[in-house]
């Protein structure tokens, strides 16, 4: 059943939905390599139990993802977006734009965001934010000045880590895990070496909130030297990187980490364990919510689309004992509120 409330975007897209169905009868969903392996779950379940064509899930990164999102609206563009972030409000408007004015969020649960190494790598097993700062920011603090990065090895910085060569793969830019690492871990540990208090005071802008945004983009601007080599495919990617270098610490997300312990190792953050538990309490710093976004105007057009949807957020699918938890996804607590935001067919910014 459509949205009661009719957009020009709707509109648009009965427009053409005599020709629409008959074109294409599968759900299409694109986005985030974190949330790939449980839409991919719930897809294949979803094609086995329903007489609907299995949807067709692919990965690419959140940012990618939501860009083909808000193309426009009819059966040449997908339906849902899969993300690790909230979409920004300059993609909200990019959407609104080319006529994808009605959107669903749908929160599916949370996932964590981890440092791991080569199973019989060198001994990382503990890190602080202010380590990855130290290792992997363009410029740091040092004896009171910000110099351009000159550490080359762990233990320059902090004896207690390894002395072996710097080489780390974080995600790149348009990977939603990347803005997560970016400000829970390498601004926090800016914040926790004194750099963003000099940033701050070498910030040019016409006011503080200028300032603070110069700043905070210094602080997280990753050296281009080698050391910090940006991923730009999904983690499997990391992994083949990790596996020809010994000394290499990727950045994965905590259920492919625990799918892949047969290869890798994970340190601690802040002194806290990465696990379903940690994040579940909101102990271990490192977490987020995962997404995706529903093309309001594709319902009741695009089969299966609200069905598949609804099967994705059930108790059994995305519930604490479902097969998405299984695989590493930490439940919501609040499940059932979004349960009832699908079937309302909530858009955003409609209110309560």
């Amino acid at each position: 059943m459509l949205n009661a409330k009719t957009t020009a975007s709707t509109l648009a897209i009965l427009a053409i939905s005599a020709t629409t169905a008959a074109a294409r009868d599968q759900v299409q969903v694109a986005g985030s390599s974190t949330v790939l392996p449980y839409a991919s779950i719930v897809a294949e379940a979803f094609g086995e139990n329903f007489d609907f064509p299995t949807p067709v899930v692919e990965s690419g990164g959140s940012s990618a993802g939501l860009k083909r999102f808000c193309e426009g609206v009819g059966e040449n563009t997908i339906d849902i977006a899969n993300a690790s972030r909230k979409i920004r409000e300059k993609e909200i408007k990019a959407c609104a734009d080319a006529g994808v004015s009605d959107i669903i969020e749908v929160r599916i649960g949370y996932d964590g965001i981890v440092f791991a190494s080569q199973i019989g790598g060198p001994d990382f097993t503990a890190f602080e934010p202010s380590d990855i700062f130290n290792a992997l920011s363009d410029v740091v603090l040092k004896d009171g000045e910000l110099v351009a990065n000159p550490y080359t090895q762990w233990a320059d910085f902090n004896a207690d880590l390894p002395a072996v060569d710097i080489i780390a793969f974080p995600p790149g830019t348009k990977h939603g895990t990347r803005e997560v690492f970016e400000d829970k871990v390498v601004l926090a540990g800016c914040e926790a070496t004194g750099a963003f208090e000099k940033f701050l005071e070498a910030a040019e802008g016409d006011s503080e909130k200028a300032k603070k945004k110069a700043a905070e983009k210094a602080c997280i601007k990753l050296r281009a030297d080698g050391r910090s080599v940006d991923i730009d495919g999904d983690y499997t990617e990391t992994l083949a990187r990790i596996d020809a270098n010994g000394n290499g610490v990727g950045i994965f997300g905590l259920a492919f980490f625990e799918n892949n312990q047969d290869k890798l190792k994970v340190a601690t953050m802040g002194g806290v364990v990465p696990s379903t538990e940690s994040i579940a309490t909101g102990e271990y710093p490192v977490s987020r919510p995962l997404y995706f976004y529903i093309k309001g105007a594709h319902l009741g057009v695009i089969p299966g689309l609200k069905e598949y949807a609804s099967f994705f957020v059930a108790d059994e699918i995305a519930g604490p004992d479902g097969p998405l938890a299984e695989y590493g996804l930490v439940a919501d607590p609040e499940l059932e509120a979004t349960q009832m935001l699908v079937e309302e067919e909530k858009m955003m910014g409609s209110g309560s």
